[in-house]
């Protein structure tokens, strides 16, 4: 059973993202992310398989450098509150999660869990047709998030999928979503809200 010792539960789930605002630099630069096991197959009913996503998550966000706001694996397809990375453009990120949460199936379980390309301009490649042996669908849906009340209902969509999916009866219980920072702090796997993994860019002094 899950308790938090920073306040009492039960707390109102838009509460809780109203108090930790988006990054100011980084509010019009979101993007809610979905993408999907091939066929919607449900493949991360194994528990195993979600800690990995995760672990490979929190590695390709230190590399392209990107905030990571939010967060839910469900068995058959992932949600993620991001912005726009500092290395590289969204599809290269994501491409190389997908990618890299391959390879390390592979690694881990011995056997071919999906048909990974082999070179980074395939990794690149975005969109290329899904063949029955992949782990991924080949696309991923992005929308833009402008306004500080899309975030929040973007975030609050994010918590409440397992709980509306019928997995559990309240988002605290999910291990695989950023629900328990944001109730209460609580450092999961992928660091959430980490801005000073952005490199600062100064402007040259006016001529």
């Amino acid at each position: 059973m899950f308790i938090c010792h920073r306040q009492a539960f039960p707390i109102f789930l838009l509460s809780i993202h109203d108090r930790r605002p988006a990054p100011i630099l980084w509010r019009n630069d979101l993007h809610f992310l979905t993408f999907s096991c091939y066929q919607r197959r449900p493949l991360f009913r194994n528990e195993a398989y979600c800690d990995l996503f995760l672990k490979i998550l929190d590695r390709v966000r230190r590399r392209y450098r990107f905030v990571v706001l939010g967060y839910v694996v469900m068995p058959e397809h992932v949600h993620l509150l991001v912005s726009e990375p500092q290395r590289e453009t969204l599809s290269t990120a994501i491409q190389a999660l997908k990618l890299g949460v391959v390879r390390s199936m592979q690694c881990s379980s011995g056997s071919v869990v999906a048909a990974a390309p082999r070179s980074r301009e395939s990794c690149e490649t975005w969109g290329t047709p899904v063949h029955p042996d992949r782990f991924w669908q080949a696309r991923f849906y992005d929308f833009n998030v402008w306004t500080e009340r899309k975030r929040i209902e973007k975030l609050r969509y994010i918590h409440r999928n397992p709980v509306e999916r019928g997995l559990v009866s309240s988002p605290e219980q999910w291990r695989w979503s950023s629900f328990r920072w944001y109730l209460c702090g609580e450092v999961g796997p992928v660091r959430i809200d980490d801005t000073h993994i952005m490199a600062m860019k100064i402007r040259p002094p006016a001529a």
